[in-house]
């Protein structure tokens, strides 16, 4: 009898544990229930050509339901993703509070907060540029100084503040992420945190969002327009808080008023384009404060390669996106031509079958490693150790350890760092390291600092007894490398391709070691 008492204990409390996880997250339902046909859902999935897309996660999210979600393996619900662009909303969401708070306003001279850079003030438009200029990409830059002063400059605010201006703020839109990193910058300022810190009460406790990271500058000033790594899910609860008009759970989190102000249109990203042109592109509908706005009345998060938080008012749906997209505005054409026909105003009648198959679906996504093809008398590869030349990859020293099937990559960087990586043959091996992977911002000072271990997906197979191509899988990133290497005559040649960037190749070359 003690022992059924026990046991009936122990479900309850693991019944009670349950509810409160679930009472933490998004709600669960079923697609028909919230009025989506679980087909049509089916169908938006399979509509992205491989060639083009390689998907990592989706979400859908209809009346504040999670009704569809998958993550293609490695990738999973549990684990952070690097963010490009997506990491902008966030800021201007900061942003918002910290207008809420009085803390500052969006026509507040940016120069005033940075009175230690008063000496330029008198360069061009610098005294007339305001924090809206700087949330609206409407700066005046010809070109976009990103690249210049993240890479080459530890001082990124006196970088930008000494990029020359061009046009008068507020005139002309032009992409500009590092005022984005001027926003965050600002918030530091006032606030005294990081923008991640600034925001953990105010946003991250009330929506749950938990372990949430985000790259920094070299004097630890949050990159703001990229660098953020948060879960598919979290990214929903940010759609959905804006599509509630910044309520959550009854509560107003964040205003209604600055979500109206973010997410209408400031500015024409090309007044000149054609009506023809707007017509079949998201990306000419206006910008509003870090938010673009899209085709069909909706909104959205975007970052390169494919994230996405689309927001759709008039549908009531929330649609999440991770991936590498070398077609960025194909990805949004599916959730136009499959997702938006299909929010119907009333429940449809269950579908038992349609269900199923969806689920099933879900479940077996997968990005699957590349299969041995052929076989291959392997005769060059003795175990070698490599001594490489100088190359982009910073890396010094490679070793070649097989046992059995299971191959040992030995690495040994510029700072001569140890790194051991397993790969497995024709199948993922899984494994974290300290070596940051294929990464757009990769020559940024202070590049990804404190976010180590970065976990890892590898795999290797034959071309030739010669070669052999090797597949590194970030899969907390968009990204991986594929690097073909070759021994011939105590000479070593690799080709490092950035899946990022299709039409150039790393060329690197050593000696083997004797």
């Amino acid at each position: 009898m003690k022992k059924i008492s026990f046991l009936f204990c122990l479900a309850w409390i693991l019944c009670l544990s349950t509810s409160k996880n679930l009472a933490q997250g998004l709600v669960r339902s079923t697609p028909e229930a919230e009025g989506v046909s679980s087909t049509a859902i089916e169908q938006f999935i399979d509509s992205f050509d491989a060639k083009k897309h390689e998907l990592h996660s989706v979400m859908i999210i209809r009346h504040g339901k999670v009704i569809a979600e998958g993550w293609w393996k490695p990738y999973a619900a549990n684990l952070k993703h690097s963010m490009y662009s997506v990491s902008k909303s966030w800021t201007s969401t900061a942003i918002g509070f910290a207008v809420a708070e009085k803390k500052i306003q969006v026509n507040d001279k940016v120069i005033k907060f940075f009175p230690e850079y008063q000496d330029l003030a008198n360069k061009p438009y610098i005294a007339d540029l305001t924090i809206q200029n700087l949330l609206t990409m409407s700066v005046g830059h010809e070109v976009e100084p990103l690249r210049g002063v993240v890479a080459t400059q530890t001082d990124w605010v006196k970088g930008f503040l000494s990029a020359s201006i061009a046009y008068k703020p507020g005139t002309k839109f032009l992409y500009n992420t590092l005022a984005t990193y001027m926003l965050s910058a600002i918030i530091q300022k006032v606030t005294g945190q990081k923008v991640v810190d600034y925001l953990a009460p105010r946003l991250f406790k009330p929506l749950d969002i938990q372990g949430v990271d985000w790259e920094v500058d070299p004097k630890g000033i949050n990159t703001g327009g990229w660098g953020i790594r948060v879960k598919t899910e979290d990214m929903a609860k940010l759609g959905q808080l804006y599509l509630q008009h910044g309520k959550w759970k009854g509560k107003q989190i964040l205003p209604a008023s600055w979500v109206e102000e973010a997410t209408s249109k400031h500015i024409d990203q090309d007044p000149s384009a054609s009506e023809e042109k707007k017509a079949n592109s998201d990306w000419l509908q206006g910008y509003g404060y870090q938010f673009w706005r899209c085709r069909n009345g909706a909104f959205r998060a975007d970052g390169a390669y494919g994230q996405y938080i689309v927001m759709m008012p008039e549908q009531d749906a929330v649609v999440i996106i991770t991936s590498e997209s070398h077609e960025l505005q194909d990805d949004l054409n599916m959730v136009w031509k499959h997702l938006l026909p299909a929010f119907e105003k009333n429940p449809l009648a269950p579908n038992p079958t349609a269900q199923k198959h969806l689920s099933n679906k879900l479940r077996q996504l997968q990005l699957v490693a590349p299969p041995q093809e052929n076989s291959v008398a392997v005769t060059n590869w003795s175990n070698p150790l490599v001594q490489l030349d100088k190359n982009a990859l910073n890396v010094e020293q490679i070793g070649f350890q097989f046992v059995g099937e299971k191959l040992n990559l030995q690495l040994t960087d510029n700072k001569q760092q140890k790194h051991l990586i397993p790969v497995g043959h024709g199948a993922w091996e899984m494994t974290s390291t300290e070596m940051p992977g294929p990464y757009l911002l990769r020559a940024a000072k202070a590049n990804l600092e404190g976010q180590a271990p970065f976990k890892v997906a590898s795999s290797y197979r034959w071309i030739n007894q010669n070669t052999m191509e090797i597949t590194l899988r970030f899969f907390e990133s968009p990204h991986h490398w594929v690097w073909t290497c070759q021994v011939e005559n105590g000479q070593f040649k690799m080709e490092v391709k950035n899946s990022f960037d299709r039409l150039n190749t790393i060329k690197v070359s050593g000696n083997v070691k004797l």
